[in-house]
């Protein structure tokens, strides 16, 4: 995987941790190329909400892969990240149903993303950079 930043990530966003903030980065590129090809119609398929999704727990897992080498507590952030794809996984079956909007599916996907770095990882990587005793 490449570890350098393209500049889509806000600065605000950076949590200091170049291998997340690569992943994080890339999130939000999908997220964008996905809003860019269903702009004013719906896409013709949703295999690449799924590669999203799938992508997105990869990340899940490196974050994990993380944190237990400097040994940091997780369990509580693996909580929240298995809650996290159960949501969106059942948001992203809403669209497949026809419940959901492909458009609201991506804002929410958007916000939600946006939210978990500032209130979750965030305190994640302030973990990683503490001094281990």
């Amino acid at each position: 995987m490449e570890s350098s930043l393209s500049g889509l990530l806000p600065p605000s966003m950076l949590i200091d941790i170049p291998e997340i903030d690569v992943q994080h980065e890339e999130i939000f590129r999908r997220i964008e190329t996905l809003k860019l090809s269903s702009f004013g119609s719906a896409p013709t398929s949703l295999d690449e909400f799924d590669s999203l999704i799938n992508y997105l727990e990869w990340h899940f897992t490196s974050e994990e892969r993380l944190a237990l080498l400097r040994g940091v507590p997780f369990a509580e952030h693996a909580r929240v990240h298995e809650e996290n794809l159960q949501m969106l996984r059942k948001a992203l079956r809403g669209v497949r149903d026809g419940s959901r909007d492909v458009h609201s599916f991506l804002r929410f996907m958007e916000y939600w993303f946006e939210r978990h770095i500032n209130e979750e990882d965030k305190p994640f990587a302030a973990s990683l950079h503490a001094p281990q005793s």
